[in-house]
């Protein structure tokens, strides 16, 4: 991968919902690494496949296409489809058997769509399921044994079906009292505390997940300097790929995110980021500043470059091809889906929507 275009190491957004002209060429010249997709870039089941393959044809490495497809609220494809219960609604029912058959319906439906990574399971313990973080009902369970079992379940069926998985958001967000979309969290956990707690579900699950995604909160316990996560050598790199041996492809969260936008410049964010040991720099919605990012990529030292190029291949050798595409398929996968739902949450309530459709945060609607 040595000769590989540096632009491997962006995982971008994309504008709308199709590829115009301008579009398309930045991204034949930048030859992003990933794509990842949002409800702005979701109109119809036809549409997104036709988007995904047009992302195909320009790429001269066959790309990562991922998307967040959780449940509930975080469910970028209710916007054509039924909305999947969310893990708070799983972990409420439990049924270990519920919990698996999402993850495997999960993985139908992205393959059919022509996505090869899902960005989840959440490995974030539920310390209070009202905080407000970003996090509300989406965390498996309110302590380490339990975030393990429903969320290596939901993990174990999802890549049965050959789409890679991510657990987020490493080192463990749920003690944040402010959410990163807006500003950067401190989380005072004590490193006693986290190895406990959260850390402990990244241990147990480090070999099961594809990827890890690095969030936005300064660990004053485990990094001195003001400084995210996702931009410290000693989380990334000392924490996580060496304490815990984690293997897989290492990303960032979303860098335009006030959490990072308020501290640092576009430069230093994207030097920090590869760095600090992490393989794809997420660029969720500042997209004509890719090619600019690819310039300050070039200028790494070769080896961060040869070690992310390394691991971004290793990844993707191990991807999967996607699924023949029909609407009918469609159709019958979001019967499936509401069948779901309605096991999980009984008819009536599964005729409604999430109760907060009304007031969403940037998690839900970007």
């Amino acid at each position: 991968m040595k000769s590989a275009s540096p632009g491997q190491l962006i995982l971008t957004g994309i504008p709308g919902k199709y590829l115009n002209s301008e579009t398309a060429a930045l991204f034949r010249k930048v030859q992003p690494g990933g794509y990842i997709l949002f409800g702005r870039n979701i109109e119809s089941a036809p549409q997104l496949r036709k988007l995904i393959d047009d992302l195909r044809d320009l790429s001269a490495v066959p790309p990562i296409i991922t998307i967040d497809q959780e449940g509930g609220r975080v469910s970028r494809l209710r916007l054509i489809g039924e909305e999947p219960p969310n893990a708070q609604q799983l972990r409420e029912k439990g049924d270990l058997e519920l919990v698996r058959q999402h993850g495997e319906i999960t993985g139908r439906l992205l393959r059919l769509f022509g996505f090869n990574l899902d960005l989840c399971p959440v490995l974030d313990i539920s310390f209070d399921d009202e905080a407000d973080n970003s996090l509300r009902g989406r965390c498996y369970g309110g302590d380490v044994e339990e975030v393990v079992r429903l969320a290596g379940a939901f993990n174990q069926a999802l890549r049965a079906q050959g789409i890679a998985s991510c657990g987020k958001h490493f080192p463990g967000y749920s003690a944040a009292t402010v959410d990163a979309h807006h500003d950067l969290p401190v989380i005072r956990r004590s490193r006693a505390e986290l190895d406990e707690n959260e850390l402990a579900v990244f241990r147990f699950l480090a070999s099961e997940v594809d990827s890890m995604m690095i969030c936005h909160g300064w660990y004053p316990s485990l990094e001195r300097e003001k400084v995210a996560a996702s931009l410290s050598h000693k989380i990334v790199t000392e924490l996580l790929r060496g304490e815990l041996g984690f293997k897989g492809l290492v990303m960032t969260d979303d860098l335009d995110m006030g959490a990072i936008l308020n501290e640092y410049g576009f430069e230093e964010t994207i030097q920090r980021a590869i760095g600090a040991g992490n393989d794809l720099a997420m660029i969720c919605h500042r997209v004509p500043m890719i090619e600019e990012a690819l310039g300050y990529i070039e200028q790494l030292p070769h080896d961060q470059l040869d070690r992310a190029l390394g691991n971004i291949d290793k990844f993707k050798q191990k991807s999967q091809p996607p699924a023949a595409f029909s609407e009918s398929a469609f159709g019958r996968l979001n019967e499936e889906i509401w069948n779901l739902r309605v096991a999980v949450l009984g008819a009536e309530a599964a005729a409604a929507r999430s109760p907060e459709d009304g007031k969403r945060s940037p998690v839900e609607t970007y």
